[in-house]
């Protein structure tokens, strides 16, 4: 494979991920998971919580396109990232 084929392979597989950084900065709506709620998700953009050095219920994040290719995001409590430490 000569030097133009593998630049021109880098530069499509570098545009896929500008996508999704460019996904990441727009403004949605945050919905608030309920019991039950069926979610239509067809890839995960990022989980996110805030931080805390604490065992304790926190509110996170799950940023995601759907299946129509539409950018959407929900709330859920969870236990925080400092609860696998503790026993």
């Amino acid at each position: 494979m000569n030097t133009r084929k593998r630049f021109a392979l880098a530069a499509l597989a570098l545009c896929g991920f500008t996508g999704l950084a460019q996904a990441s900065d727009v403004n949605v709506e945050v919905v608030p998971y309920q019991y039950g709620m069926r979610l239509d998700v067809a890839k995960v953009i990022s989980m996110t919580e805030p931080p805390t050095s604490r065992c304790e219920v926190v509110t996170a994040n799950m940023r995601y396109i759907n299946k129509a290719g539409e950018l959407a995001e929900i709330s859920y409590q969870k236990h925080a990232h400092a609860c696998l430490y503790e026993n």
